[in-house]
């Protein structure tokens, strides 16, 4: 699948703001890339289909998780909005035949982040949470970072996603938790 045929299909799938911030994701991956390094044609596919299941049914995105062994059931315990990323990659790779690893696990992980984050995976969760859309203050704060420290960036967006979401009592999951973990040892262990 190239670009132009992802994008088309994203364009059906999405509602139009929800495909311009998909257009902003793709840029900001790729500026990201360009500064930090990473497979640039795989992080621009996986910004490209990374919100390809924001807008199925819940009931649809709960009935995968319970059919489809590699997804744990605790993903319903979770809310609504951190589904369509897991069953995401999961319909990019039944429905579009997208069966590469990298892309998939970018897709998979770009709102939770998880532990042992590929640059791929740290560019697509950061290009997510800090694309020119996002105006919320801490948004600005994580993009002045990202312009110089790809790991200090998600160890902000991490951070301020799980202070979020504390705040309202929601429950965060636990791969946010040590994916934050594990930036937050290893800034204090090698610096930043």
């Amino acid at each position: 699948m190239n670009e132009a045929q992802a994008f088309e299909i994203v364009r059906k799938a999405l509602k139009p703001r929800r495909f311009e911030h998909t257009e902003r994701v793709v840029s900001e991956a790729s500026k990201l890339a360009e500064r930090f390094g990473g497979n640039l044609e795989k992080i621009r596919l996986a910004a490209i289909l990374h919100d390809y299941a924001k807008y199925r049914s819940y009931d649809e995105m709960r009935s995968t998780v319970l059919n489809n062994r590699h997804l744990p059931n605790r993903l319903l315990e979770y809310g609504n909005e951190l589904l369509h990323s897991f069953v995401g990659a999961v319909y990019v790779q039944e429905e579009l035949k997208v069966n590469d690893d990298i892309i998939l696990s970018a897709i998979r992980y770009h709102t939770t982040g998880r532990a042992g984050m590929t640059i791929e995976e740290k560019i697509v969760f950061l290009a997510d949470y800090i694309e020119p859309g996002r105006t919320f203050p801490e948004a600005g704060q994580v993009r002045e970072t990202a312009g110089t420290d790809l790991d200090k960036g998600c160890l902000e967006a991490l951070r301020n996603t799980i202070v979020f979401l504390s705040e309202k009592s929601l429950p965060v999951y636990p791969d946010t938790f040590e994916a934050y973990n594990e930036f937050a040892i290893n800034m204090r262990k090698y610096g930043g």
